[in-house]
C-alpha cells in the first residue's frame, strides 16, 4: 500500500466466511457436473490443495515471517491454491452462473483481505516484511531470487489444520459426483 491508501473495511474480514458457505451451496445448487468436467475440476482442485498444503508446511503464524517454501514464490500461496481449488469447484459444476457468482465473491471480498493482513505482517515483522514484499509478488507466483530454504514440515501442516481443506474438498467432490450419477439415473 502507498501513503494515502486506507486499509479496506473491516467488514470484509468478518463477512468472508459468512457470504461464503451461501455462495458455495449456491453454487451446489446451479451444478450440473459431466464427467469431464468433474475429473478437470478435481485435477485443477488438486494443484490447489497441494499449493495450499505446501504453504501451511512452512506458515508459523505469528512466530516467524514465512519466506520459504512457496512464500518464496508469492506472498500469498493459500490464497493462490484456495483460488485454484475454488477454479476446479466451479469447473467441476459446468455452470456458468455458479462461476459468475463465485467470481464476484472472491473480486469483493479476497483483494481486501490480502491487504489488511499484508498490512497486519507490516506491523508485525517491520522492515523485515517491506523488503520481502519487494523481492516476492502478491499473488503471480514467479521464481524466487536467493530464497531462504526451509524444509517442508509436516507437523507444521497439521499445527495448521490444513487437513480441513482436504476435507472439504474431497466431500465437496463427493456430493458433485453423487450429483452427476444421480442426474444419470
Amino acid at each position: 500500500m502507498t501513503p494515502g491508501d486506507s486499509l479496506p473495511p473491516p467488514w470484509r474480514t468478518r463477512w468472508r466466511v459468512r457470504v461464503g458457505y451461501p455462495v458455495g451451496i449456491g453454487c451446489f445448487l446451479l451444478a450440473h457436473p459431466v464427467p469431464v468436467t468433474l475429473c478437470a475440476g478435481a485435477t485443477m482442485a488438486a494443484i490447489g490443495l497441494a499449493i495450499r498444503a505446501a504453504a501451511a508446511g512452512h506458515l508459523h503464524k505469528h512466530e516467524s515471517l514465512a519466506t520459504a517454501g512457496p512464500y518464496a514464490w508469492t506472498r500469498n500461496p493459500l490464497y493462490l491454491g484456495s483460488s485454484l481449488l475454488a477454479a476446479g469447484f466451479l469447473l467441476a459444476t459446468s455452470s456458468w452462473l455458479a462461476a459468475a457468482i463465485a467470481v464476484l465473491y472472491l473480486a469483493v471480498f479476497y483483494p481486501g483481505v490480502m491487504r489488511r493482513e499484508e498490512e497486519e505482517l507490516r506491523a508485525e515483522y517491520g522492515p523485515a516484511f517491506d523488503e520481502y514484499a519487494r523481492r516476492v509478488s502478491s499473488f503471480w507466483p514467479r521464481p524466487p531470487s536467493g530464497a531462504a530454504s526451509e524444509p517442508f514440515s509436516w507437523a507444521q501442516y497439521r499445527r495448521n489444520r490444513e487437513y480441513q481443506a482436504l476435507a472439504g474438498a474431497t466431500v465437496a467432490f463427493a456430493i458433485l459426483a453423487a450429483e452427476m450419477l444421480w442426474r444419470t439415473r
